[in-house]
């Protein structure tokens, strides 16, 4: 990574940053004060939000940290970059969309509480946070669901914020090396939460590759510094993805589970209850591959939940915010990595310093081995 990116934070650590309400300006603020890179999400918030978020954040802290933009969903298939740089998705089927709404009738009814619009957009704000941000810089901005146009990275550099860009394939890694972008965010398939892929290729099924594999991938494929992202829970982990050739490492469940993690208290339970036994990659939320605990809501909707992107997301807002007030986690969105049941519940700051000194042990154990302090 670039001497100066490196230089906004002591510790290869990145909290990564988890739209519906759970990177909160409080845990940002813990991990930038404990030498990690905290960041805001601006994806389903407004742009006033968004900027009320950076304002309380900088109010707790005087160190650097990140904010996470979700790109445009285009149209139809064929649309192209356009002007933001958003990638080719699949198309939404209204068809589709409007038999889901059919099946969910019985969850509206359950819930005691109305279907989404699934027409509420598909831009998330896009132009208008741009906007804000180009007018009260951040260090880093980071982006999601595609690449950003060279125009919008060479503005962000001209404000002197740093542009990094998730891809989950070696191509798609390509693609954001080709936009100018600073970094690029690998995430593997072992990641809590949606997928950042370029477009929702719906004959994958939502597959894809390893962390370390993606991670020795995007290292022959690009010049790029890494940022590893992908189940990662411990300090050992951490000190894998560097060795692997990754600068540093994104963690988002790790943190979902600190006491400043804007997480709904049933989410943060479920990570370590017995009754949440593995995750699964899902559409059933809101129409893009996420990764989630599986609940009854996965098991029944999942396998009929059409690649409908924010069109989903928009239908069952609504029954995940009732499922939530009615404390059952059944019919939330309990977005996981796979190693979710490692979680602790530690401060944030703390969770930073104990993972750095997981780190250094792993870096002390290796160093022995390879010397030959291991007595073989």
């Amino acid at each position: 990574m670039s001497s100066a990116l490196t230089d906004l934070f002591p510790y290869p650590i990145v909290q990564a940053p988890m739209a519906g309400g759970v990177s909160v300006p409080q845990l940002a603020a813990a991990v930038c004060e404990a030498g990690g890179l905290g960041f805001l999400a601006a994806g389903y918030k407004t742009a006033d939000g968004m900027y009320q978020e950076i304002k309380q954040l900088r109010g707790l802290t005087g160190r650097p940290f990140g904010v996470n933009l979700f790109m445009p969903q285009p149209e139809a298939p064929g649309a192209g970059t356009g002007s933001t740089g958003a990638a080719d998705a699949a198309p939404s089927n209204a068809a589709a969309v409007g038999l889901y709404a059919h099946q969910l009738a019985g969850e509206a009814a359950w819930y005691e509480t109305e279907l989404g619009d699934p027409e509420c957009g598909r831009d998330d704000g896009y132009d208008t946070k741009l906007a804000v941000l180009l007018d009260n810089p951040v260090p880093v901005v980071s982006f999601h669901f595609g690449v950003p146009s060279r125009e919008v990275v060479d503005s962000l550099h001209r404000v002197g914020t740093f542009a990094l860009v998730a891809a989950t394939t070696a191509e798609e890694a390509r693609a954001v090396e080709l936009s100018g972008a600073d970094a690029v965010i690998a995430q593997g398939a072992e990641a809590g939460g949606h997928q950042g892929t370029h477009r929702d290729h719906v004959e994958t099924g939502g597959a894809g590759t390893g962390l370390l594999s993606l991670v020795a991938q995007v290292r022959e494929a690009v010049s790029l510094p890494i940022v590893a992202a992908g189940g990662i829970m411990r300090g050992g982990q951490i000190a894998a993805v560097l060795a692997a050739g990754a600068s540093a490492a994104q963690l988002g469940t790790a943190f979902l589970a600190t006491p400043e993690s804007g997480a709904h208290a049933l989410h943060k339970q479920a990570l370590t209850n017995p009754l949440f036994v593995r995750t699964e990659l899902t559409r059933a939320f809101s129409g893009r591959p996420a990764r989630g605990l599986v609940n009854r809501f996965l098991r029944e909707h999942g396998p009929y939940a059409p690649a409908a992107y924010p069109e989903v997301h928009h239908l069952t807002a609504p029954l995940r915010k009732a499922a939530a007030k009615a404390g059952d986690a059944q019919g939330m969105a309990l977005w996981a990595g796979q190693g979710h049941r490692m979680a602790r519940e530690l401060p944030a700051g703390q969770l930073v310093e104990v993972l750095v000194a997981e780190l250094a042990a792993a870096g002390t154990a290796l160093s022995a081995f390879v010397t030959g302090g291991t007595g073989r």
